[in-house]
């Protein structure tokens, strides 16, 4: 390995000159990502008149739904590309340049083209997402201790590149032209590919090539396999931009969340019943099946953020300051704000509670977590009523409810995370987590779902909708916070013996 991609002292911030690399490439791909995602439903049920798809709510959120469940599940097979094909840096760079190609195509004011756009940065965000991260962790040696400061720094860059897509892509998209937004997303996503490439060096050999490589002949069918998937995309993306073929958005997504569902628990089944676990591996696995649910209903809730909210910003929020209007989607950046700010508390809280022998169960923490989130929906029940009686509504309704899901968000993410690195089969670590990922696709998709729900021709209805889910979501939280009385034990039972690869090894092999 070269002599730059371990490094002991200085390069940035004390840390190995390729996380500057991956720093500058991940904030401008999340720059680019959640510019366009911020606009994405608005851009839908706009009117013709306002340049916009008037799709109804029901169909874009299901887009939406779609799109960013897709987003998620790509990344399984993306990571699988760079493990056995390609090697990370190679699939980062070329999942760049597809997202960049997407962001372009949504750039042109074709609505003919508009869904090829999606497919093309969904794809290429789950070649660049997955290993962009686990390329962060090649940087240091095993036992550096530089590893999760080093991380700290990455998903600063995440929240930053957040921030500026929000805002920056925001403000041109709904003040000068929705194509003019999803160019800037483009323009942000080639300054990424341009620095990633100019620093490329910094990374060394670090992924430089695939870390399970495949045998020549299995190569070559892997590929004929996945030029053959391209092209059946191809063919069906074109019908129906040609009218051939017609899909219903909302179907779809139900039956997708069906298949991604029924995905998650064949895969979880079969480890649990043919992975010749040992009890102690039975019983963490039961913990862990208790967090994947959590996971899934916190992000059906916690998504409502680019959709149900986004338009509840737009059309039922008094955004004037003086002359000024602020951008719906500059709400977006609340939870990227928050989380800035409120990490390092966090950090220190549940450390501060382990010296104290005070150390919640990662299931209770999660059900904590979840409980916060759907409190959020209950101040958005109030304001809904507001908004029902045809008031505009003040924005520290929403700065509320942001921050109530930024510290949802701050109690279960990280910590399921977490959970899923302990309480999994360490032969099955790298699988599990790619399980777990399938919650993040399948709570996006019925957040979709949930927010199609929203009629704007029904406003009455919304003060009830928003109860529903906060609390359908609550009464999920205390059950799970009950059932953790027991689940504690299973987390903590001892390690032992397992047929052990190292963690890094088994990732990523499905």
């Amino acid at each position: 390995m070269s002599s730059n991609t371990h490094q002991t002292s200085g390069g940035f911030f004390g840390h190995p000159k390729g996380l500057s690399t991956l720093f500058f490439t991940e904030m401008w791909e999340r720059m680019s990502y959640y510019g366009m995602r911020a606009l994405l439903v608005l851009f839908m049920t706009a009117s013709l008149q306002e340049e916009g798809l008037a799709f109804t709510v029901a169909a874009a959120a299901a887009i939406y739904g779609l799109y960013t469940g897709a987003v998620y599940f790509l990344g399984l097979p993306g990571g699988w590309i760079a493990d056995r094909l390609l090697g990370g840096q190679r699939t980062i760079w070329y999942g760049g340049i597809i997202i960049m190609c997407g962001h372009i195509v949504l750039a042109i004011p074709s609505d003919n083209t508009f869904f090829l756009g999606l497919i093309l940065v969904a794809s290429g965000t789950g070649l660049l997402k997955p290993n962009i991260s686990a390329l962060v962790g090649h940087l240091y040696q095993p036992e550096d201790v530089r590893r999760d400061s080093g991380y700290a720094l990455y998903y600063m860059g995440i929240n930053i590149g957040s921030v500026l897509g929000s805002t920056i892509c925001g403000y041109f998209g709904e003040n000068i032209g929705w194509h003019w937004g999803f160019g800037a997303a483009a323009v942000g996503m080639a300054i990424g590919l341009i620095q990633y490439r100019r620093t490329i060096g910094n990374l060394g050999d670090a992924s430089l090539k695939p870390e399970n490589p495949m045998p020549a002949d299995k190569t070559r069918l892997a590929w004929r396999i996945i030029g053959a998937v391209l092209v059946a995309v191809a063919l069906i993306t074109g019908l129906t931009m040609q009218g051939a073929i017609t899909i219903d958005p909302v179907t779809a997504a139900q039956y997708v969340a069906v298949a991604f569902t029924l995905t998650f628990l064949a895969y979880f089944g079969f480890i649990y019943f043919r992975g010749k676990l040992s009890g102690s591996e039975k019983r963490k696995l039961w913990a862990l099946f208790l967090i994947c649910v959590a996971s899934t209903f916190f992000w059906s809730g916690f998504e409502q953020a680019g959709s149900s909210l986004n338009l509840f910003a737009r059309d039922y929020t008094d955004r004037l300051i003086g002359a000024f209007e602020i951008p719906a989607t500059w709400f977006q950046n609340l939870n990227s704000l928050f989380i800035i700010t409120l990490s390092p508390f966090f950090a220190a809280l549940w450390i501060n509670l382990g010296k104290r022998m005070m150390t919640p169960s990662y299931n209770l923490k999660c059900a904590i977590g979840l409980i916060i989130m759907a409190s959020g929906f209950l101040v958005m029940f109030f304001a809904a009523q507001y908004a029902a009686e045809g008031l505009k509504v003040a924005p520290y309704w929403l700065v509320t409810t942001y921050f109530l899901h930024t510290v949802g968000e701050l109690c279960l993410s990280p910590v399921a995370l977490s959970a899923v690195s302990k309480l999994s089969p360490r032969r099955f670590a790298g699988q599990m987590m790619g399980v777990f990922v399938l919650t993040y696709s399948i709570g996006n998709i019925f957040s979709g779902l949930l927010a199609g729900h929203f009629d704007p021709n029904n406003i009455s209805e919304m003060p009830n909708l928003y109860l529903q889910i906060s609390l359908f979501t609550i009464g999920i939280g205390i059950i799970l916070a009950l059932i953790s009385l027991k689940s504690k034990h299973w987390e903590s039972l001892g390690e032992e013996s397992q047929t052990a690869q190292p963690a890094e090894a088994t990732a990523r092999t499905v």
